[in-house]
């Protein structure tokens, strides 16, 4: 799974996730996580896609593509979770973490690339990772494992997202859902103020597009969604942010 050109394209740093089928880990698991479904989007869309991910040796990743370039730092476990879709919206629970990602796991070599996507499931990327990335490069991030704790059951909730001072200077684009702010607006206000391109995703609804204007006003833009049929709406949000 090698790369023949020079420089990395799209960058998708993030855990690979053991997404189990049911909540019976006995049961299996489908690959997922936002790197994962990022990385075959962008491939689709004839880019070409760079993970760095942590994983467990056992975990089986070949459903992903041979073209895309994949550097996986060993850990003793996969970050596995399970994803319940009731009435009201998704119940998840996490029940192992991989080890985390830091900026020196990231080669010199792949810190230039057209677009880095940053994608933590479980806090497993470090805040200063944001800021190692060249001027050219342009850094987005979809948040939500800054935005996650779960309890001794391994059920997860929203939190606020602590670390976002060092982090928010440094993206060129956000991409989160109203779920990950509790559909609180306001939990949004040091983001309108630092990043120039911010967009929440509304599930079914679509979602708004809010840009910084030059006299430092934010314009709001509604996007309707495009009739679909639904099959599963895991990774939904992260395939609108890699085709975003």
């Amino acid at each position: 799974m090698s790369n023949i050109h020079n420089q990395t394209d799209i960058l998708l740093v993030g855990h690979v996730t053991q997404d189990l089928i049911t909540q019976d880990i006995q049961d299996g698991y489908r690959l997922g996580g936002t790197v994962s479904f990022a990385a075959i989007t962008a491939l689709r869309l004839g880019r070409r896609p760079t993970i760095i991910t942590s994983a467990a040796p056992s975990t089986d990743l070949s459903d992903l593509p041979a073209e895309i370039e994949l550097v996986v730092l060993p850990s003793e476990q996969s970050t596995t979770f399970a994803n319940v879709y009731t009435p009201t919206g998704r119940v998840q629970y996490c029940y192992a973490q991989a080890r985390p990602i830091q900026p020196d796991d990231v080669p010199v070599a792949m810190r230039r690339p057209n677009v880095v996507l940053l994608g933590p499931l479980v806090n497993e990327i470090s805040g200063d990772m944001a800021a190692i990335f060249a001027e050219e490069t342009l850094v987005t991030a979809v948040p939500q494992g800054w935005m996650r704790r779960w309890d001794e059951t391994g059920r997860v909730f929203s939190k606020p997202w602590e670390n976002q001072a060092e982090i928010l200077p440094h993206l060129d684009v956000l991409v989160l859902s109203q779920e990950d702010i509790d559909y609180d607006l306001r939990r949004l206000e040091a983001a309108f103020q630092q990043v120039p391109l911010v967009v929440m995703t509304e599930y079914r609804d679509g979602s708004t597009v809010f840009m910084r204007q030059p006299d430092g006003s934010i314009s709001q833009h509604q996007v309707p969604p495009r009739p679909a049929t639904e099959v599963d709406p895991t990774g939904a949000g992260d395939i609108f942010a890699t085709a975003f």
